[in-house]
C-alpha cells in the first residue's frame, strides 16, 4: 500500500432520498360510480448508510467520489398500492472509521464491526394517501399527504487504525525498516527524519499459520500533543492499537529520556494510552558489541523496572522471533 493512497480524512457531502406522494386517488369501476378513496401511500425515501468493510484498509475511495444521493420513494397509486421505496446509498468505510458533523464536530458514531451500518441521513417518511383521511363527514377526501423531503449534510470521515500492534518512537528510529522485515510491506525507508509521513500496515506472519497486524506510525515529536510537526495527524491511529511497541535506537544520546518523552506525549493527548500494554525495543543494536549491551542493560534494569525491553537489529536480523513472540504475547495474554 503506497503513501499516496492512504487517505484517512476525507470530507463527504450526502443527501437522502424524498417521500413519495400520497395518492388522491377515487375509486371507480363498471357500475361503482362512487367507490370511495383508494389512494396508497408514498413510498419512503432512500437512507444513506455508513457500512463497515474488512476488505476497505484506507478511505481512498472517497477521494473520488465524495457527493452520495439516495433515490427518492415513488408515488402512492390507486387501489391503495404504496409507492415503492427509495433505494438506500451504502457507503462502505474500513473498519475503524469515525463519522462527524462537519458543522458542529460532534462525533455521531464509530464503526468498528465488519457489516455494521449506521444511518447518516433517514429519508423522508412517504405521504399518507387519501384513504387515511376518510370520514363520516367527508367520504371523498381529495386531498393527500405530500412527501416529507429528504435531508442533506456535510460529514467528515476520520479513519483510525486498527492494528495489533503500533510502533512508536522518534523520527528515523527504524520503525519502518522494521515493518519491512517482519512484514511484506513496503515503506518508504530513506536516512533521513519524516520519511514515512501517512501510516503503513502489514501483517506479520506468526507461527502455526498465524498472524498479526502491525502498524507504523510516523515519527513523533517533542510537542505533538499540541500539534507541532505531525500533531494530531498521526496520534489518533495509535488509539486502536491493541499493544505498543517504543522503538529507540541504540545510538540514542539517553535511551531512557526519549522514552519518557514520548510516554509523555501520548499522555498528554490522551492518558488512556497509557493503558495499552507495551514493549521497548532498542533497535540498531548490530553496532553494539557485548560488553557495552552488558553496561546498557545494567542502566536499564534501574529505569525500566516495570516495563519489558529487548535488543534487535532488523538488518542484521537479530534478535527477530523473540520480538514476534513477546509481541504474540502481549497482544493475546
Amino acid at each position: 500500500m503506497t503513501e499516496g493512497n492512504f487517505v484517512d480524512y476525507v470530507k463527504v457531502y450526502a443527501t437522502s432520498g424524498k417521500g413519495g406522494k400520497g395518492s388522491v386517488h377515487l375509486h371507480r369501476e363498471k357500475f361503482i360510480t362512487k367507490g370511495g378513496p383508494d389512494g396508497g401511500d408514498g413510498g419512503r425515501g432512500g437512507h444513506v448508510i455508513a457500512r463497515g468493510n474488512k476488505n476497505r484498509w484506507t478511505l481512498v475511495n472517497f477521494r473520488y467520489k465524495r457527493h452520495f444521493k439516495s433515490s427518492h420513494g415513488e408515488h402512492g397509486s390507486k387501489n391503495r398500492s404504496s409507492g415503492a421505496d427509495g433505494q438506500d446509498m451504502y457507503m462502505d468505510v474500513p473498519l475503524g472509521t469515525v463519522i462527524r458533523d462537519y458543522e458542529t464536530k460532534e462525533i455521531l458514531f464509530e464503526i468498528t464491526e465488519e457489516g455494521q451500518e449506521e444511518i447518516l441521513l433517514p429519508g423522508g417518511m412517504g405521504g399518507r394517501g387519501n384513504w387515511h383521511f376518510r370520514s363520516p363527514t367527508n367520504q371523498t377526501p381529495r386531498y393527500a399527504q405530500p412527501g416529507v423531503e429528504g435531508r442533506e449534510g456535510e460529514f467528515i470521515l476520520e479513519l483510525k487504525v486498527l492494528a495489533d500492534v503500533g510502533l512508536v518512537g522518534f523520527p528515523n528510529a527504524g520503525k519502518s525498516t522494521l515493518l519491512s522485515v517482519l512484514t511484506s510491506a513496503k515503506p518508504k525507508i530513506a536516512d533521513y527524519e519524516f520519511t514515512t509521513l501517512k501510516p503503513n500496515l502489514g501483517i506479520v506472519e506468526y507461527r502455526d499459520f498465524k498472524s498479526f497486524v502491525m502498524a507504523d506510525i510516523p515519527g513523533i515529536i517533542e510537542g505533538a500533543a499540541e500539534g507541532k510537526g505531525l500533531g494530531h495527524y498521526f496520534l489518533r491511529h495509535i488509539e486502536r492499537n491493541a499493544a505498543l511497541l517504543f522503538l529507540i535506537p541504540a545510538d540514542s544520546n539517553d535511551i531512557s529520556k526519549e522514552y519518557e518523552i514520548l510516554l509523555d506525549e501520548l499522555r498528554r493527548y490522551n492518558a488512556e494510552l497509557l493503558d495499552k500494554d507495551r514493549l521497548v525495543v532498542i533497535s540498531k543494536s548490530d553496532m553494539l558489541d557485548d560488553e557495552l549491551m552488558d553496561e546498557m542493560r545494567v542502566e536499564l534494569d534501574k529505569d525500566f523496572k516495570d516495563t519489558p525491553y529487548m535488543f534487535i537489529s532488523s538488518v542484521a536480523q537479530q534478535g527477530l522471533v523473540e520480538l514476534k513472540d513477546r509481541l504474540w504475547t502481549l497482544i493475546n495474554e
